[in-house]
């Protein structure tokens, strides 16, 4: 594990809604019109359906094989899954599974992605058109550039590349995307939002030109860590009542205020087409006086009922994964980074959930 820079993008007094995740770890971890693929098959998803998928984080010892982790994801009605770690021996356990997936390419390939319509080819040969029985809804080009590793830069021609080596290959159903956090929004409230990131216009504008989302990963816990005026019940989905008014909207959830600062980012951006996917969310059940498996259970549980509603700025249902499926022990920095686990490394549950 690498350490990257402590970061809290967006800090302002009277704000609740549009922070950034704050972090001190660099992680090698972690629906509507979406198109999923079984390799020669394209069939369409059901429409304005919730999906809550769980992220497939490998960084912990004694956990179980892969072939495993699929059965345990179809015992407990988990329909998606994000993998980090695309590899034969993944790929092949899933097959014929029906998960919907999102694959990322890792922020290691990037460059090599970006500057090689060759190596985009390669990348997809090996892990989408060679795999059998697999329902790939996304790849994601990158996640959380630069803080976890990459060149900013690289990001937009490596998914142009990625995107024409799918269409090359007869897989254009298969939808590009990349992995962003809060951080790269600023404004407040949620109607304020715009990107302060400069790569980020050209990239939301691409996704509308091909009809992708954007992945978004979306963390109330660290907002709520970051910025001492936020009440925990306002993160955890337990308001009793609106917390925040902007215009005719109100916001009684933190979860709901970022997803809606990013969609007021994209439409600032002249993106206002592209949806979002909530590609990672989730609580930490340890390591912190915040991180409790009750705190952990509250907000993924409101979390999984939550999804179906939509924001107030963008009523309907809302694909959103869940991070992580496991507690991973071997990640660095803080303690709490290990314990975003839905499950132990030995199958059990680290808080019941119900799917």
């Amino acid at each position: 594990m690498q350490k990257a820079q402590l970061r809290n993008s967006i800090v302002e007094s009277l704000a609740r809604s549009s922070y950034s995740r704050t972090r001190q770890v660099k992680m090698a971890k972690h629906g509507a019109f979406a198109v999923a693929l079984v390799v020669g098959l394209l069939a369409a998803i059901p429409a304005a359906v919730e999906s809550i998928g769980v992220c497939y984080g490998v960084n912990g010892d004694r956990l179980p094989s892969a072939s495993e982790v699929v059965q345990l994801y179809k015992s407990n009605g988990i329909t998606g899954m994000r993998v980090y770690n695309v590899n034969g021996n993944t790929l092949q356990a899933l097959s014929g599974s029906n998960l919907g997936l999102i694959l990322d390419t890792g922020n290691t390939q990037l460059n090599a992605l970006a500057s090689s319509a060759s190596n985009a080819d390669s990348w997809v040969k090996a892990n989408v058109q060679s795999q059998q029985g697999l329902a790939i809804k996304y790849i994601a080009v990158g996640n959380e550039v630069p803080n976890q590793g990459g060149n900013t830069a690289d990001i937009l021609p490596a998914m142009k590349n990625i995107q024409n080596a799918l269409v090359r290959a007869g897989l254009g159903g298969i939808k590009v995307s990349t992995a962003v956090h809060s951080g790269v929004t600023q404004g407040f409230p949620p109607s304020q939002g715009t990107f302060s990131a400069a790569h980020m216009p050209p990239i939301a504008q691409y996704l509308a030109s091909i009809g992708s989302p954007l992945l978004a990963n979306i963390y109330p816990y660290f907002s709520f860590k970051g910025t001492p005026s936020i009440d925990i019940k306002y993160a955890l989905f337990t308001a009793p009542g609106t917390v925040v008014t902007d215009g005719r909207n109100s916001y009684q959830n933190l979860f709901d205020a970022l997803v809606d600062t990013m969609y007021s980012a994209l439409e600032s951006a002249g993106a206002r087409s592209v949806p979002i996917v909530v590609s990672e969310s989730g609580w930490p059940s340890a390591g912190d006086p915040d991180a409790t498996a009750a705190n952990a259970q509250t907000y993924n549980q409101n979390l999984i009922n939550h999804v179906g509603k939509g924001t107030p700025k963008r009523p309907g249902a809302i694909e959103a994964y869940i991070f992580a499926m496991f507690n991973e022990n071997l990640k660095g920095g803080l303690e709490t980074e290990k314990h975003f686990g839905l499950f132990n490394q030995d199958k059990s549950p680290a808080y019941n959930i119900n799917f």
